[in-house]
């Protein structure tokens, strides 16, 4: 058996069903590998590189990621955030935090995988989208070249996503319901960080895509119809 860690913040995590429909991306890749591959997802919402390692999270994986494994390594929406306890400088300090998940993974016979943040659904007045995380995806695309380490750019297969989509549509993808429309939301919400289950399908979908375009020995269990 294979394992599949996931390091990465909300967009990434599993959530309880009294949250539901908000799901992350991580939480439905299972559906999309076959028996063969296990997914423990660690993510965490309201983590950044800096504050899960903080925290032991990664210390965890650690402990029992083996020989043949995966690290899919998500962060950045986080890291941003002027707090002590999360803010990274996105070409020092984080590509330093990022490099020690690329450790853990290669010191343990693994396979450390870098993928670029989710974007968010931050549309202008002109039906645009909004680059919001900043300098980091390019960052990680910096590490991944210099360390040699593959990537799944998911801040350009979701922008590109969410372009086609429109600023209607993605409301599908995303955490927007109306008021009484869910019993977990009574009053409404309207998030465009969080994904709905149908969202967090997607998005599993585009890592899977990236995980075939990558050509790793993983594209060999990947069940595509899986997810649907």
């Amino acid at each position: 058996m294979v394992t599949i860690y996931l390091a990465g913040d909300s967009t990434v995590s599993n959530y309880e069903k009294n949250r539901a429909p908000r799901a992350g991306w991580g939480q439905t890749l299972q559906n999309f590998m076959k028996d063969e591959i296990i997914v423990q997802n660690e993510a965490a919402s309201g983590r950044s590189s800096k504050s899960f390692i903080d925290e032991g999270r990664l210390d965890l994986i650690e402990r029992t990621i083996t020989e043949g494994d995966y690290l899919f390594i998500q962060f950045g929406h986080n890291d941003s955030k002027v707090d002590k306890e999360r803010y990274t400088e996105p070409y020092t300090s984080f590509k330093s935090y990022l490099s020690l998940y690329i450790d853990v993974a290669r010191n343990n016979h693994a396979y450390p995988l870098l993928v670029t943040p989710v974007q968010r659904r931050s549309f202008n007045e002109f039906g645009e989208l909004q680059e919001t995380h900043g300098r980091y995806p390019e960052a990680i695309r910096e590490l991944a070249t210099t360390l040699a380490v593959p990537m799944i750019d998911l801040t350009k297969k979701s922008k590109e996503l969410f372009d086609d989509l429109g600023p209607e549509r993605t409301k599908e993808l995303f955490l927007w319901l109306q008021p009484a429309e869910h019993p977990h939301y009574l009053e409404g919400i309207q998030d465009d960080t969080h994904f709905s289950e149908t969202g967090a399908r997607t998005i599993a979908k585009l890592v899977v895509e990236g995980i075939i375009e990558l050509d790793l020995p993983l594209a060999n269990y990947i069940n595509i119809r899986g997810g649907a």
